[in-house]
């Protein structure tokens, strides 16, 4: 893993308030599907069979599992921003935290209310995330860091969730209908949120501009 990769100070300044408005949508957002008990998206099934194995919160285990991730960039020579550390830590505290107040609806139809907004919460946070340009996340690292190597990133990204959706089935993680419709939601959810929420380069100074201080 290659050193951690900083923009300006002032282009930090610019950028963090998205990444940590997108960060915490997020986190609401996988929480609102594990509140629901429905299906969670790939890696939280397998955060959550982790979870239930080891008592540890599901946030905590989420971190824990970054952190994992993040060391299987090593031979792959990757290089983090400072979204890409922030990803791992704070999504993970707030399902946590999330969860503490969010307890799943004994009515069916509170449940499913959670389930349809999880996917769009993650989606907004997700463009916000991403649009700020701060570094990808260690899920999206460890894909993109396989598909340099030769293998279609499409291939490496099923390859990498089906693996990780079954373990987490087998340790107890909760697969249903919030999985599938996560699976076939997210990626147009973010498409669509992804340009609108998408910061811009700063401006360059003009010549005239330089020339004048």
């Amino acid at each position: 893993m290659r050193a951690l990769l900083l923009p300006p100070a002032t282009e930090i300044r610019r950028r963090l308030p998205r990444l940590l408005s997108g960060l915490v949508l997020c986190g609401l957002g996988i929480a609102s599907m594990v509140a629901a008990e429905l299906g969670l998206g790939p890696w939280d099934v397998l955060h959550q069979g982790i979870s239930r194995l080891t008592g540890i919160p599901i946030g905590t285990v989420g971190i824990l599992v970054g952190i994992v991730v993040l060391l299987g960039w090593l031979p792959l020579r990757e290089r983090m921003g400072l979204g890409t550390i922030l990803n791992v830590v704070v999504i993970g505290i707030v399902i946590d935290v999330t969860l503490l107040w969010l307890d799943t609806p004994e009515a069916l139809w509170g449940r499913i209310a959670l389930l349809a907004v999880g996917p769009p919460l993650f989606a907004v946070g997700s463009g916000f995330y991403i649009g700020a340009g701060l570094g990808p996340g260690p899920r999206d690292g460890l894909m993109t860091g396989l598909a340099k190597r030769g293998m279609p990133v499409g291939a490496v990204r099923l390859g990498i969730e089906l693996t990780v959706l079954a373990l987490g089935w087998l340790l107890g993680g909760t697969a249903g209908i919030g999985t599938v419709y996560f699976a076939l939601a997210i990626g147009p959810m973010v498409h669509l949120a992804l340009p609108p929420l998408t910061l811009p380069d700063a401006p360059v100074p003009s010549e005239a501009a330089v020339s004048a201080r």
